[in-house]
Order: structure tokens, then C-alpha cells, then sequence
């Protein structure tokens, strides 16, 4: 494969910097803002984890270039992230998915060049004790191929934190002016809500920092359940940083993604509209300016919405057309 960036020290410097947007209609009681990290190459907040993990391993020496290929069970964006680089760097890398992942994301990943190993996952894979299919492919081929594969492992990593904790955290508090009175987001891997908690809590103890997690067998890529699934151990590092959990449903979170299309003409992915429900169960009790991070946008997840019935065919694209997901961007 050509390179088309020379290191991941550039790859890392292009990533972040996305805006903060204010919701203006659906939130008029308080004041809301968006961190809307589709902005990010590859189109997701996963690019910042992506582009340091994979600048991490090249300087230690675990990743080496014409040798090492990339290796990561992933419930979509990391995985979108990590093949968007590894193309550009020139790596090979192979990706082990849940097979409920959207359509649009395994094409996305197949046409960044990345084998899929498909298995039976929840589409947030599992961690610690029955680990999903997923981390036990990987690990496997690790194992079994030594100096071979280089996994990220996202879930234990720790540039994943430093990613936020150097990049999202500083970015919030900056265009805030420090006014920032909580932060909203959900848990994968728990790198976004440790780092940006972890960062914002040093500067105000007094920031609420608040999970949304989806219900029991849900539908929302990218998320975990924490009953379901043993907290991955970057989570449990620094789980004192989080000040309240909130549980939503499918429905809940689909409807947001719904209001918040027709009133903002955002048009986000599922683990926005679990952000959104998440507000909208505590937003009485918070002060400040309150913070949301918006994953990714709409794009991968056609089959997902006409699936669960959120959109036809022909209503998910006009809200895509109509939308300003691209437009806020520029």
C-alpha cells in the first residue's frame, strides 16, 4: 500500500480541534453545546485514540513498518479510525467485528483495506472474565504469531486516556472559557469519559461528569452496558471521575437522534441520541454550560435505522441531504 502521510506525528497533529456547536432549539431552557467529533479525519471521536495508539506503538517499537500488522477487536469507529491510518501509513491490519456492526461500517473498513474476522459479539465487544469472541481472536493471533501483529488494545491502553486527556479535555475548557458545568458522554472504552473527566475535574472539582449507557441487549454501536459487560480495565482506572451513570433505552436514544435532526438539522449516530436521552433525564440539575460529545454522524447507519424502524429509506436520505453535518466542518 502508498503512504500517503510520512508518520504518525502528523497523523496525530491533524486530528482534533473540532468544534463546539450550540444547540439552539431542542435545549432553549439551558445551554447546551455539541462537540461534534465527526469533524476528525475518518469521521469519528475514535481518530484521536487511533492516531495516538498507533503513534505509541511506533515509538516504542512495538509497530514497524513492512513487518508489524495491526490487529484490534472493535465495535466500529476505532476500527474505521485505525484502517483510515494504517492505509495512509502503508500497514496491513486486520479487524475482528461483531457481525450486528452496520452494513455501511464493514464497507467502510473493507474499502480502508482491512481483512474483517466477523464473530458473534455484542456490538460493544465484552472484557474481563468471558471475554467476547472478539478480544479472544486477537489475542489468539497475537499469541500464536509472535512479532507479527501489533494490537492497540484499546481497552487498556492508556494513550487512549492521554488522547483526551491532552486533546478533548483542553479543547472543551478552551472554547468554554472555563464555564464548562458538565459533560456528557457514553462508555466503550471509557477512554473520552476519563480523559475529558480527568482533565476537566483538575481545573473544577465541581464539573459533573455524566455516562450515558444503553439498556440491557441494545442496539446502539459503540456502547457498553456495564451489567452486561466487566468494565474495561481503562475504565476502571479511573471510574472515581465519574459523577453519575445514566441508563437509556433504544427508543429513547432513537428518538433523540429524530428531534434532534429535525430541530438543530444535525443528523448523528445512535450513541449521540443515547447522549441526548441521557441530558434529558438530568438537565433539570445541572448548571453551567453544559457539554455533549457527539461521536459520529448518521452516515454508516442507514441499515441500522430502517432496521429498528427510526427512518425509511427515502427519510434517512432527505434528513442526510438537508442536514449541516458537513457544512459545520468547514
Amino acid at each position: 500500500m502508498q503512504s500517503d502521510v510520512s508518520n504518525t506525528e502528523e497523523i496525530v497533529k491533524n486530528v482534533g480541534n473540532t468544534p463546539l456547536v450550540k444547540l439552539n432549539k431542542l435545549f432553549e431552557q439551558k445551554e447546551v453545546y455539541a462537540k461534534i467529533e465527526w469533524c476528525n479525519p475518518s469521521g469519528s471521536v475514535k481518530a484521536r485514540p487511533a492516531s495516538w495508539m498507533l503513534n505509541e506503538g511506533e515509538k516504542d517499537g512495538n509497530l514497524v513498518r513492512d513487518k508489524t500488522t495491526v490487529i484490534e477487536p472493535t465495535s466500529g469507529n476505532t476500527g474505521v479510525a485505525l484502517s483510515h491510518f494504517a492505509k495512509s501509513l502503508g500497514y496491513k491490519i486486520e479487524l475482528a467485528v461483531p457481525e450486528r456492526m452496520s452494513d455501511e461500517t464493514k464497507d467502510i473498513l473493507k474499502t480502508n483495506g482491512a481483512k474483517l474476522l466477523e464473530t458473534e459479539d455484542d456490538l460493544c465487544p465484552r472484557v474481563g472474565p468471558g471475554t467476547d469472541q472478539a478480544i479472544a481472536l486477537a489475542s489468539a493471533l497475537i499469541k500464536n504469531h509472535p512479532g507479527e501483529y501489533y494490537s492497540p488494545d484499546q481497552y487498556n491502553n492508556d494513550a487512549n486516556f492521554r488522547s483526551h486527556y491532552h486533546g478533548t479535555g483542553p479543547e472543551i475548557w478552551k472554547a468554554t472559557n472555563g464555564k464548562v458545568g458538565a459533560f456528557i458522554t457514553g462508555i466503550g472504552t471509557g477512554g473520552t469519559i476519563t480523559g475529558v473527566g480527568t482533565y476537566l475535574k483538575e481545573k473544577n472539582p465541581n464539573i459533573k461528569i455524566i455516562a450515558a449507557e444503553p439498556q440491557k441487549d441494545h442496539n446502539i454501536q459503540g456502547l457498553r452496558n456495564l451489567e452486561e459487560s466487566e468494565k474495561p480495565e481503562l475504565l476502571k482506572r479511573r471510574m472515581q471521575v465519574i459523577d453519575e451513570k445514566i441508563t437509556v433505552t433504544d427508543k429513547e436514544s432513537f428518538d433523540m437522534i429524530k428531534q434532534l435532526a429535525s430541530t438543530e438539522n444535525l443528523f448523528a449516530g445512535p450513541s449521540t441520541g443515547s447522549v441526548l436521552a441521557a441530558l434529558n433525564k438530568t438537565i433539570g440539575e445541572l448548571e453551567g454550560k453544559i457539554v455533549l460529545l457527539f461521536g459520529d454522524n448518521a452516515e454508516k447507519y442507514k441499515s441500522i435505522y430502517t432496521k429498528f424502524g427510526v427512518y425509511t429509506e427515502e427519510e434517512f436520505d432527505k434528513n442526510l441531504s438537508k442536514s449541516i453535518n458537513q457544512k459545520i466542518c468547514s
